[in-house]
């Protein structure tokens, strides 16, 4: 009898020895293995999602191998089905279908949520301050979002925070991401007279105080890896990439308030002789994945920049398409992919 149970003990602990040698071969060759990224909007629904589902082995041979999901709203929320956006969003089932999909096909999928701002587009607010309107960031300003770019929540509410978590913790759950995107691009309220509990305050302390709280959940918390965009992170003064693509509006000093291990996604659309938002968040110790959108000579001017730079910590590509589902004919990805591979 424990001549039996030695030769099972044995049998097992080779088993686990070999799987956990194959998911660290895999991490090794993930790591050494440059990205070539794509970001996905507009996927919202089950029928969506299987739709992208069929492309997954197309893409796998064009040779991207990474996929950044944004989800949102659009999920079937259990926690909180009041913040569910859309009639039929994307349920559970679903979700871990298109992911097996994509690891099938040696495609690393990557979920992703806005946080922070981009909580409300054109006259449209979204799921989590129409039910919580305390949560807003500028409440009672703005009415019918006039005069407004997008609305934010409020980063000094600790009860923000509390029902977000929970929707990420299903995203990730559903999806089985070892990764997730924050968004956090595009913040322009931090500090703003027409906010109350930020008024005066500093942007910069502000920001990094939301990307913490984030980062605390994310990764010391669930162990994924955390990606933002990097706009709000570099800082414009000195560089003519103006109030979009760079901060303007003192949150760029939150750079120096952050773990080093998020990954940032710094975008940059226009042609440019350089782009030192790359260098500079690779010499404070980021990982950076830049990001691209739709002219191919602005993608390759990127692509050959950052590429040129020669750095472990440079990342790859993400191509960006916002909205656009043409994906295998999308004119960056056609024109630009042979400089990746």
């Amino acid at each position: 009898m424990k001549l039996i149970c030695f030769v099972m003990i044995f049998i097992v602990t080779i088993i686990l020895s070999g799987c956990s040698g194959s998911r660290q071969k895999e991490a090794k060759s993930r790591e050494s293995e440059k990205w070539r990224a794509v970001h996905l909007l507009g996927y919202d629904t089950d029928d969506e999602l299987r739709e992208l589902g069929l492309l997954i082995p197309e893409f796998k041979k064009i040779g991207l191998n990474t996929i950044v999901l944004e989800v949102d709203y659009n999920f079937e929320f259990q926690s909180h089905p009041e913040l569910r956006a859309g009639e039929n969003p994307i349920t559970q089932n679903a979700a871990r279908a298109f992911a097996e999909v994509c690891r099938n096909n040696d495609i690393r999928l990557i979920t992703e949520f806005q946080c922070v701002g981009h909580q409300s587009w054109a006259k449209e607010t979204f799921p989590l301050l129409t039910v919580y309107p305390q949560f807003d960031l500028t409440p009672g300003a703005f009415p019918e979002n006039e005069g407004l770019y997008c609305r934010e929540w409020d980063v000094t509410n600790p009860e923000v925070y509390t029902i977000v978590f929970e929707l990420l913790d299903e995203i990730i759950d559903a999806f089985q991401v070892d990764a997730f995107h924050v968004g956090m691009d595009e913040v322009f309220l931090l500090g703003s007279d027409k906010s109350p509990a930020t008024k005066g305050k500093d942007p910069g302390k502000l920001f990094a105080k939301a990307i913490n709280d984030i980062y605390d959940h994310l990764v010391k918390k669930r162990n994924v890896e955390m990606l933002m965009w990097g706009d709000r992170l570099f800082d414009g003064t000195n560089y003519q990439f103006g109030e979009w693509e760079s901060s303007l509006n003192g949150t760029a000093t939150a750079v120096d308030l952050i773990p080093r291990d998020i990954i940032i996604c710094p975008w940059h659309y226009e042609k440019m002789e350089d782009y030192p938002s790359i260098p500079i968040f690779i010499e404070k110790g980021f990982r950076v994945l830049p990001a691209s959108w739709r002219k191919v000579e602005a993608a390759e001017a990127l692509i050959r920049f950052s590429y040129a730079l020669n750095s472990p910590k440079m990342l790859g590509h993400l191509f960006t398409m916002w909205s656009q589902r043409d994906i295998l004919n999308w004119p960056p990805i056609v024109k630009c992919m042979p400089l990746l591979k």
